[in-house]
């Protein structure tokens, strides 16, 4: 897996991520919006995630997930052009984690 360019780890590292409050007790995550941050290094962190992440699940959903740092990003799958969020939260909050690890939220247990 390649690695964040510079420009995107200072971006990363630069930006303010929002906490999901809306799923803070069954996925927490933070995540950034397209119209509050730099555009051109939103697209490119998109285009980085797909081009050089990994498939994974959410429950029965494929997503390109990258991980980084122990952090693993990903958006909705959305077409570029149309992604508007990047959703971040630590690899162990990950739904692939936390199944495998039997720490699924009770409510969401498939």
């Amino acid at each position: 897996m390649k690695k964040f360019p510079k420009d995107l780890k200072e971006f990363i590292d630069s930006v303010d991520w929002i906490f999901a409050k809306t799923y803070a007790s069954t996925w927490p995550h933070h995540y950034i919006v397209r119209e509050n941050v730099d555009k051109n290094l939103f697209i490119k962190l998109v285009k980085h995630i797909r081009e050089h992440g990994y498939e994974g699940r959410f429950y029965h959903k494929k997503i390109t997930y990258f991980e980084e740092d122990g952090m693993v990003y990903w958006t909705m799958g959305d077409p570029v052009k149309e992604t508007i969020i990047i959703n971040r939260c630590p690899k162990e909050s990950t739904y692939e984690y936390r199944s495998k690890h039997g720490t699924l939220p009770e409510n969401n247990k498939k």
